[in-house]
């Protein structure tokens, strides 16, 4: 093996905690000894492993190893959990990084891994991305398994349908009565202004192509969380794309206005995973598949 596990594992902390320093803190050794682990396995594979700013950045050498680093962790601890027939020691969870776009996590995702067995001694950290740019993660080695868009597999991934989520572009009746003069008056959706999570969201976008066949250029408010985004569209900052488990009760009971019932925009979901044989992403990956199922429009 060209590194050692303590090396792999130090690395894996150091990008998840940012800094050497509080890398050090989590493994509890000076600040001296992480980075002597850094720099020999930096000799050892003959590039430079990690950008040193702050936070840190794997290059992309450092991406390669930091996945192989993660699959050591989970194999170790998939190992150690099955020999032992129990949980390992309180001090060694596996921490299992997962990609998911932010819509999933504030509907149906995290229910999925409410009451995952204790046995599994596992801990999990959670980037939310959108879900165009979850495979990024998966490439980069920062996490094991994402929700993604994307039908083709990451090399070294498997990537299985979820399903449909569906979303529906709404407004406040106020809002509509302001600005749609109570019609659901598509060509006015250009000028009034709209809620968006970032500039990344291009589903509002989408909505208005599928519709119109023309871009979209009205001015937009940024709001960066599910739930603050969803009660800016509530409250008549704007109108939005949402997905259907989040405005359905608000529609029916009159506190939402759907601008076109007959047009919604459907997005594909995946799962894509590492290809291992680990019985800690085969349990995540069941109840993932088995929520999705219940949560999600049937892709067939």
């Amino acid at each position: 093996m060209m590194f050692q596990v303590d090396q792999l594992h130090t690395l894996v902390v150091v990008v998840e905690e940012g800094t050497f320093e509080a890398a050090a803190q989590r493994l509890r050794i000076t600040a001296s000894a992480v980075s002597q682990r850094i720099k020999a396995m930096e000799q050892a594979a003959g590039q430079i492993l990690l950008q040193r700013l702050n936070p840190v950045q794997p290059t992309e050498a450092g991406m390669v190893v930091l996945r192989y680093g993660r699959q050591v962790q989970l194999l170790d601890g998939d190992t150690a959990r099955q020999l032992s027939g129990l949980a390992h020691s309180a001090g060694d969870h596996i921490s299992l990084p997962l990609a998911v776009n932010g819509d999933c996590l504030s509907t149906w995702f995290l229910g999925a891994l409410a009451g995952f067995p204790r046995a599994f001694n596992a801990v999990f950290d959670i980037h939310r991305e959108d879900q165009e740019h979850t495979t990024a993660l998966l490439r980069s080695g920062a996490v094991m398994a994402a929700v993604t868009s994307t039908a083709e597999a990451v090399q070294g991934c498997t990537a299985t349908p979820l399903g449909i989520m569906r979303y529906r572009a709404v407004c406040s009746p106020d809002f509509a009565s302001e600005w749609l003069d109570d019609l659901p008056a598509i060509d006015r959706l250009d000028v009034a202004p709209l809620v968006t999570f970032d500039r990344k969201d291009d589903l509002q976008h989408q909505f208005y192509r599928g519709l119109t066949g023309r871009d979209l250029h009205a001015p937009r408010h940024f709001i960066p969380t599910s739930d603050d985004f969803a009660r800016a569209i509530v409250q008549g900052f704007g109108w939005g794309v949402l997905p259907e488990q989040q405005c359905s009760d608000d529609i029916a009971a009159g506190t939402l206005v759907d601008i076109a019932p007959h047009h919604a925009v459907d997005v594909l979901l995946y799962w894509q995973r590492w290809n291992l044989a680990s019985p800690l992403l085969d349990e995540v990956t069941r109840r993932v598949t088995t929520a999705a199922v219940a949560s999600l429009h049937s892709a067939r």
